[in-house]
């Protein structure tokens, strides 16, 4: 797994899902769409075909298979003889205050139905649940859920080198903010030096830049503050290192650059909301 890809593990606490729409549509042999969307853009096919052409390239889905358009990106839609329908959803998704996290990544494009069969199928019943009785306590919240499995699936195939969108032919996404690329040196910085207190100036000189505009470009990438970021890691590597059930809350503290065990449990109990004493 990339570094990119890895951010969305260790951050995983910080992930925002917003849903602004959705709806099923039908469409005859006449229907022509030439559209872009400011926001993330899922289609479920349930029946028929969609051909769709980004710039020159042409692009076809059938049932089962899900079209996965980014924000910003024209695209001209139709289909057959047959018609077409399918569940269309608008979202955003992002960590902290970056919206467009999964720019950095080559997801749009025709996503085969046998490598999210399962995902799309919960998706599709939550929502045929929700347009049934809608107004229904948790529905809402489980549609957002199923589909936050099905963008989690996607980045894991991904991930795995299973699935990389073809509507991008290979060109780098589309960002309006800073790219995690720039700051690879540094993640890897960070996790090399959990065992004590990483300065600002130090993370800044690994990009070349000065210490204000860095904190400036790690969090307009990244969507968190690098003190945010660093205190997640560490956080994240005390709970791994408790599961493991083989260090002393003294050494877990001195792997991670705490002066001494009572300054770690506070730090640990301030974010779990239990000392690392009866962490389970």
């Amino acid at each position: 797994m990339n570094a990119n890809m890895s951010i969305l593990n260790e951050l995983s606490e910080y992930v925002t899902l917003g849903i602004s729409s959705y709806l099923e549509q039908a469409h005859d042999k006449n229907w022509t769409e030439h559209k872009s969307h400011p926001d993330y853009d899922l289609w479920f096919i349930q029946s028929g075909s969609v051909r769709v052409t980004i710039g020159e390239s042409e692009h076809t889905a059938g049932p089962g298979d899900a079209v996965f358009f980014y924000p910003d990106m024209p695209y001209i839609a139709s289909t057959t003889e047959d018609g077409c329908r399918f569940i269309y959803i608008h979202f955003n998704f992002g960590i902290g205050e970056q919206q467009r996290i999964l720019g950095e990544f080559e997801l749009p494009g025709i996503v085969p139905r046998g490598l999210i069969q399962e995902e799309a199928i919960l998706f599709t019943q939550a929502y045929r649940r929700l347009k049934q009785v809608s107004g229904t306590p948790g529905n809402q919240l489980y549609l957002k859920a199923c589909l936050l499995a099905v963008i989690a699936k996607i980045l894991e195939l991904h991930g795995q080198g299973a699935y990389t969108g073809t509507f991008l032919n290979g060109r780098k996404p589309g960002k309006t903010e800073g790219s995690l690329s720039v700051l690879q040196d540094v993640f890897q910085y960070v996790d090399a030096n959990l065992h004590r207190s990483v300065r600002m100036n130090e993370l800044a000189a690994l990009v070349g830049v000065s210490e204000k505009y860095f904190i400036s470009y790690f969090k307009k990438s990244v969507g968190i503050t690098p003190g945010q970021y660093i205190s997640q890691i560490k956080m994240n590597r005390a709970r791994d290192y408790l599961y493991a059930k083989k260090y002393t809350i003294q050494q877990i503290a001195g792997f991670l650059g705490y002066p001494d065990p009572f300054t770690f449990s506070k730090a640990f109990k301030k974010y779990y909301n239990v000392p690392p004493s009866k962490f389970e």
